[in-house]
């Protein structure tokens, strides 16, 4: 038995934003105090740690579940299946639907009945239900999946990643350059084969001083008085906590799947900082004692910036499709997947394509 990946969609936003557009940003310390430094210089360092120097939002009016349900259909339309036949849409998130300048989470419906609802899909055992763990919840989607599908209970089922974190920024935090917009979708089946599909999965939540790494607070402009909240992070306990946690959870998949790590053809981690990313896939290699191969990790942060749990199944698509320079996967390759964030959660699969 197996769990497969038989339909890739994404929906990647056009509203591009530039470095140059928070320039004349008011940047502040977490504790309200001016930022000795010009924003010119913040944004150079930025760059430098992060990769970015584009991301990109979604247009006014358009919400998480909107973008979810057009990457799911590009999915279904890849897997050339009746939606009919989905057993589960499972959507990941963190904020539900979020209209712009309102960062009042709208869950009610789910997002996933409300992708049910624009797909028009009317079986009723077609059974949606939101995940939510932190960047890594598309992963989590997926892993889900196979359970169900391992145990009998569904033959098929549409996972999403999906996000609009450019409406929970916080306009006085540095970190609001990080964030961006996105959805990725995939259908996952059940095959009758043992050598392809999901072979091996971990995942970890870290409680303790960890479960305040990435919160809801307010504003770092303490003139503001509403009681608005935005997202939040502590980068270098994130950077630290990831270079410790993830590449380990990486080998403990790895050495499950029986694979070696010269069978390891590309990893596809989340897109949550460049520097950051390399040092994982660095760190990880260590653990084997060889360096990491050229081009093993194709990354997409750059131009599309941090869109949580959209960014692994839209680096994916991208991916399939030979969309990103010197970067594809074959038939037959192994792939390592990872994901690291709030809970602070972890996750990692390997996939045989």
């Amino acid at each position: 038995m197996a769990e497969v990946i038989i339909g890739v969609g994404s929906y990647i936003p056009q509203t591009k934003i530039i470095n140059s557009h928070f320039l004349n940003h008011r940047f502040l310390n977490e504790d309200g105090s001016a930022i000795n430094d010009t924003n010119d210089n913040i944004i150079r360092k930025f760059q430098a740690i992060t990769g970015i120097d584009e991301r990109l939002y979604a247009p006014e009016g358009v919400t998480a579940s909107n973008m979810a349900s057009i990457a799911a259909q590009k999915a279904i339309d890849d897997a050339k299946i009746d939606p009919e036949t989905l057993d589960y849409i499972i959507v990941a998130h963190n904020f539900g639907d979020l209209q712009n300048k309102n960062v009042q989470g709208d869950t009610v419906p789910s997002l996933a009945t409300r992708v049910k609802y624009e797909l028009k899909i009317k079986n009723p055992n077609c059974v949606g239900y939101d995940l939510l763990f932190g960047c890594p919840g598309w992963l989590e989607g997926m892993i889900h999946a196979r359970a169900f599908i391992k145990s009998g209970m569904a033959k098929r089922i549409l996972v999403i990643g999906t996000e609009t974190l450019s409406r929970v920024v916080d306009d006085h935090d540095r970190d609001s350059m990080i964030f961006s917009d996105g959805a990725g979708a995939t259908i996952i089946e059940y095959k009758d084969s043992e050598d392809v599909g999901i072979i091996a999965h971990k995942s970890a939540t870290y409680a303790s001083a960890e479960a305040n790494y990435l919160t809801f607070d307010g504003s770092y402009n303490k003139e503001n008085l509403q009681p608005t909240k935005y997202i939040k992070m502590s980068g270098r306990k994130i950077y630290n906590f990831a270079l410790t946690k993830v590449p380990a959870a990486m080998k403990a998949c790895l050495d499950e799947s029986g694979y070696t790590i010269k069978d390891v053809k590309k990893l596809l981690i989340h897109q949550a900082n460049e520097k950051m990313d390399q040092a994982i896939c660095d760190r990880f290699y260590q653990l084997f004692d060889v360096p990491a191969p050229k081009n093993v990790m194709p990354m997409s942060i750059q131009k599309l910036g941090n869109s949580s749990v959209a960014t692994l199944p839209t680096l994916l698509d991208l991916v399939t499709r030979k969309q990103l320079k010197d970067q594809s996967i074959e038939k037959g390759d192994v792939v390592l997947f990872a994901s690291v964030g709030a809970g602070m959660n972890i996750n990692a699969a390997v996939y045989k394509f």
